[in-house]
């Protein structure tokens, strides 16, 4: 197993859809990584992956890219159903794991792939790029500095007009992605807004979840209602109790009629002041707005930020922990703790009342 910076770590890629090709984009930045190998059942794309970015090997089915053992980090960009075979198949092998989100599509699928990580002492970690953007990262170290004193409320948001993915594809089946807008976009302000509230435990959730558009063929990216498969959720919404007394609201939706049309962001209220990351079809400036007190009057501070490294920023921390040779604490726990808390609202929204997470 590779740790030495000086030896540089080989990487192989599953799955080759726009994260995929994120992943192998950043590797390929970064010094000391070479990636190797790719893995996608669809040939042409495995083909135009391996000419553009130059990669010596290429197979249809992961598992044989698994089985190599030259290989010593895997990333998977896999439709969310196949998180937990792959991952647990490349921790068992001595691989490091990066995953995109979710950790997986169930909680117990969740569960074995820690279990795997922990017990092989490899790293597990996710891709939560959206943290990394640059207006959340300015927001974290001025909460860090104390400038919004006691944070008692936050609202987490990721509301689209109409941006069903794929429809009749994984995307919208249950048995293969989990969920609907809430595990695919609410997990993302999900982890952002836990970022900036300090990591406090959920107490409890109570949610519901609707589907009013996308099964009746509304609301997709130009798909056909013929081809319809849609038995996940299209909006859902989740009232957050949290262990320090504070509360979230976390509200997610693929097609809703409302001003949105592909917009997220974080609302922060404290004692001292408050904060908004309001995100419009994917901006980066003027989002970040903190409101406080001037001279004993209300004011509002409009800081400047960076776009930030996204993805980039998240594979750079992943390969700096492979070669920092130090796991604890890198088994993929934070991201079960989010997966947790999804599964809990799509509970909570089933049986139609709150549920208490075990501490």
């Amino acid at each position: 197993m590779s740790t030495q910076s000086s030896t540089p770590l080989r990487a192989g890629v599953i799955g080759l859809g726009w994260a995929g090709e994120t992943h192998v984009k950043s590797f390929k930045a970064l010094p000391g990584v070479e990636v190797v190998a790719i893995a996608e059942p669809n040939a042409g794309r495995r083909d135009e992956i391996a000419s553009a970015y130059n990669i010596p090997f290429s197979f249809a089915n992961y598992e044989d890219m698994i089985a190599r053992d030259d290989i010593d980090v895997i990333s998977i960009a896999t439709p969310n159903y196949l998180h937990a075979p792959a991952a647990i198949a490349a921790l068992s092998t001595g691989k490091h794991v990066l995953c995109e989100k979710p950790l997986a599509h169930t909680q117990e699928s969740a569960a074995a792939m820690v279990k795997a990580a922990t017990e092989n002492n490899r790293v597990l970690h996710v891709a939560f790029n959206h943290r990394q953007r640059g207006d959340v990262q300015v927001l974290k170290r001025y909460i860090d500095e104390s400038g919004l004193g006691n944070l008692y409320h936050a609202k987490a948001y990721w509301m689209r007009r109409s941006g069903i993915p794929g429809m009749g594809g994984w995307f919208t089946q249950r048995e293969m992605a989990g969920g609907g807008p809430l595990i695919d976009l609410g997990v993302h302000v999900l982890d952002m807004a836990l970022y900036l509230l300090g990591e406090p435990a959920v107490v409890s959730v109570t949610a519901a979840a609707y589907n009013e558009l996308g099964g009746r063929g509304k609301g997709s990216r130009g798909d056909s209602y013929e081809k319809l498969t849609f038995d996940v959720e299209d909006l859902a919404t989740a009232f957050i109790r949290l262990e320090n007394g504070a509360s979230l609201l976390l509200e997610a939706s693929w097609a809703s009629y409302g001003r949105h049309w592909d917009d997220y962001g974080v609302e922060l209220f404290g004692t001292e002041g408050g904060a908004h990351i309001d995100v419009r079809t994917y901006n980066w400036e003027n989002t970040l707005t903190i409101y406080t007190d001037a001279a004993g009057t209300p004011s509002e501070l409009k800081p400047r930020v960076t776009r930030g490294e996204g993805h980039l920023a998240v594979v750079r921390h992943f390969i700096n922990t492979v070669i920092g040779g130090s796991y604890e604490g890198h088994h993929g726990a934070d991201a079960y703790k989010r997966t947790l808390i999804i599964d809990a609202c799509y509970q909570s929204a089933r049986e139609g009342r709150e549920i208490v997470l075990a501490r």
